[in-house]
């Protein structure tokens, strides 16, 4: 593989990392953030998830964003949003200025989630496309790990999230705080970066794609050029506009549900409760905090290792087979946290997990992350840059994640209220969206595996459009 293409992806990538570090950061603070403001169950959850709602509208703009200035200025807009939330999240004076400082980034990482994949996407080869673009969700990860080890240094080295640390700040300050570091790289990566091919040729500046594809695809430059061309003169005919997504399918083009449906099952499965919460959940079922930072760090390292798995397997065994494997575990590794979690006894500070059932919890848990992180957690990014056609491709990806932060945020600003009333009804029902979700897959993801992104035109033709092909060529060959 050209290693310049690699190169690119994995400094492409490093919107998935501010991604994952902003996703878990917030994990070692919840606690603390609850104490310091002395917040209820309803606004601690909306505390830890008002990110979200920004992520969700800079998602939505993202692809406008893109499309009109290109892919880097947009990377380098996340990037400063997300340093401005960094500094005013961690000096924030209230739970509303929190609040604000968190919607603030989220919009950051919001255009991030869009753009960096589908840079990877428009810079990668067809057949190593599955792999680098696994590399956002690597990232992703790497993120997650590195903010709950972060946030574990920091309580550990004060005494606790809630304690004094450098400055007089609090701990729990300083988790926010780091983010400074993640943000200023991101943005001066994005700065070193080449613009995509395809967004240059949409301007006009041919000469300046010929070159960027001349170092990531030698040898296959006036292939690329062409392919590129005969979208564009397709974007032309169907005159490309505001309802370009539309269809007959409740107004949306189906292709433009399913990524959809694929983002919203992604999160309704649960994972973010997870790497959001985990410090809080383990403490809740009877782990004291260092035990309980301890585990969120070792299953964000299980998270790592099984986006290799991924990376070595999407474009060998594709993306459908690993699909449906990782919604058949989550359903049965979550299905097994509920039945732990309905096992607990005793109640407030006092509750724990007894004889073997803490062990079942704790090793259910990692399974479902496996299971996760070698499925749903990569290839979903990776479908998303895969199943839409190219004149819809940023609209569509914009889109789809926007719906897949909505959905994130329903998941994170609900658990705390549903932890209260029972984990083995939580559980259960990220358990049965899992099981939905096996079967969605296995009835309308089409396999991408191997396809040129100017192919993904054919994955869902509208209804009808052989039988016109056929009757055109009956009338052309009648005469």
């Amino acid at each position: 593989m050209n290693r310049r293409v690699v190169a690119l992806a994995v400094a492409g990538a490093v919107g998935g990392f501010l991604f994952g570090f902003d996703s878990s950061v917030v994990n070692g603070a919840v606690d603390a953030i609850e104490q310091e403001f002395d917040l209820s169950a309803g606004l601690t959850g909306l505390a830890i998830a008002s990110a979200l709602l920004g992520c969700a509208l800079g998602a939505e703009l993202a692809g406008r964003l893109a499309d009109r200035f290109g892919r880097i200025p947009v990377m380098i807009l996340g990037a400063s949003l997300f340093l401005i939330s960094a500094i005013g999240s961690g000096l924030a004076l209230g739970v509303w200025d929190l609040i604000v400082w968190r919607v603030i980034g989220g919009v950051g990482i919001g255009i991030a989630s869009v753009v960096s994949p589908a840079y990877i996407a428009e810079i990668s080869p067809r057949r190593a496309r599955g792999r680098l673009a696994s590399l956002q969700q690597l990232a992703i990860v790497f993120g997650i790990f590195t903010a709950l080890l972060s946030d574990a240094i920091f309580a550990w080295a004060a005494g606790g999230a809630a304690e004094p640390f450098w400055l007089g700040l609090d701990a729990w300050r300083w988790m926010f705080l780091a983010g400074i570091v993640p943000s200023v790289a991101y943005g001066l990566i994005a700065f070193s970066l080449p613009e995509s091919p395809r967004f240059l040729m949409r301007v006009g500046k041919e000469d300046e794609a010929r070159v960027v594809l001349q170092r990531i695809q030698p040898g296959e430059v006036e292939r690329a050029v062409r392919d590129i061309r005969n979208t564009m003169k397709a974007d032309d005919e169907a005159k490309q506009a505001k309802g370009a997504l539309r269809g007959p399918v409740f107004g949306l083009r189906g292709i433009v549900w399913i990524g959809i449906l694929l983002s919203v099952f992604q999160q309704f499965v649960g994972i973010n409760v997870i790497f959001y919460y985990s410090t809080t959940l383990w403490s809740a079922v009877g782990f004291d905090e260092s035990n309980a930072f301890a585990i969120s760090v070792f299953t964000s390292i299980t998270n790592i290792l099984v986006t290799f798995v991924a990376i070595a397997l999407v474009d060998r065994v594709g993306r459908r087979p690993l699909m449906l494997v990782g919604s058949a575990g989550m359903a049965i590794s979550l299905a097994t946290m509920a039945l732990a979690f309905g096992n607990a006894i005793g109640s407030g500070e006092d509750i724990s997990l007894p004889g073997a059932w803490g062990p079942i919890a704790l090793v259910a848990a990692n399974l479902f992350v496996v299971f996760f992180g070698f499925s749903w957690g990569p290839l979903v990014w990776v479908l998303l840059g895969e199943i839409f056609p190219n004149r819809i491709r940023a609209r569509a990806l914009g889109l789809a994640a926007a719906a897949q932060w909505i959905a994130n945020f329903v998941v994170t600003v609900t658990f705390p209220l549903l932890a209260n009333v029972s984990l083995l009804l939580t559980y259960g029902m990220y358990a049965s969206f899992a099981a939905l979700s096996f079967f969605f897959v296995l009835v309308k993801i089409p396999e991408t595996n191997g396809m040129s992104l100017e192919e993904s035109d054919t994955l869902l033709p509208p209804r009808g459009s052989a039988r016109r092909r056929a009757g055109t060529g009956a009338d052309t060959t009648g005469g």
